[in-house]
């Protein structure tokens, strides 16, 4: 099986001391989404959090050797499946960001760990409850979602 992706933006950044994780990220950016998919982005607004899906497009090719890594913060080799080494088998990550501000097709956001050119594969919604998850948002007097 083959199976085939299409960027569908890039993730553009000036920040070069980029953070390993998005937990622990203040660096700002913006992800530019192709005109094409602009009607994607239209329930997405400010403040909320997205999920990103993205790929490390500066990792080496993966082998069998990077099947045990000692991440930075770690004493011991780890299973590649049990951290978030950009070096995987299938060279995809995730991370969560705030969005910041929305014109058009550019996504301002902040929380960033990726760097500068990183082609974006997906967005996602983020919601910690399924409550919270869209179609089972309850609205206020006022017709406004409530989260």
């Amino acid at each position: 099986m083959k199976i085939e992706m299409n960027p569908i933006g890039t993730i553009h950044t000036k920040e070069k001391n980029i953070p390993r994780h998005w937990t622990i990220s203040d660096v700002e950016g913006t992800l530019v989404i192709n005109e094409n998919y602009l009607d994607g982005l239209k329930d997405i607004h400010a403040g909320e959090r997205i999920v990103v899906l993205f790929y490390f497009h500066k990792s080496p090719d993966f082998a069998s050797n990077y099947l045990c890594q000692t991440p930075p913060h770690g004493q011991r080799p780890m299973g590649v499946f049990s951290i978030c080494s950009p070096v995987r088998p299938n060279p995809i990550g995730m991370s969560i960001v705030q969005v910041v501000d929305i014109r058009g097709n550019v996504l301002q956001v902040r929380g960033l760990d990726m760097v500068d050119g990183t082609p974006v594969l997906d967005i996602k919604p983020w919601w910690e409850r399924e409550e919270d998850a869209p179609g089972k948002r309850k609205n206020n007097a006022a017709g406004k979602t409530m989260r």
